[in-house]
């Protein structure tokens, strides 16, 4: 299992509460429903619209659950942006 940063970006983090977070987690998958539990309730529904990078690099349209989440790596939230 590895151990990171999820930074909240935005509405993401107005959701959340809080700017960043540790995960534990051995992919974007799991770090993401662990987020869901801690923040029950509107940050639910803003993951659902939101983009991702890991360790800088876009996540897509990938499977969340194929993303591996590196040890001492960063989660990036993004929710959408007005004009893309």
């Amino acid at each position: 299992m590895a151990a990171g940063t999820i930074r909240y970006w935005a509405a993401a983090k107005a959701a959340a509460g809080v700017a960043e977070e540790p995960y534990a987690a051995e992919n974007l998958a799991e770090a993401l429903d662990a987020a869901r539990e801690r923040h029950p309730g509107e940050l639910v529904r803003v993951l659902r619209r939101c983009s991702f990078l890991v360790d800088g690099d876009p996540v897509g349209t990938r499977g969340h659950e194929t993303v591996r989440l590196a040890e001492g790596g960063t989660v990036e939230v993004l929710p959408p942006f007005a004009g893309g």
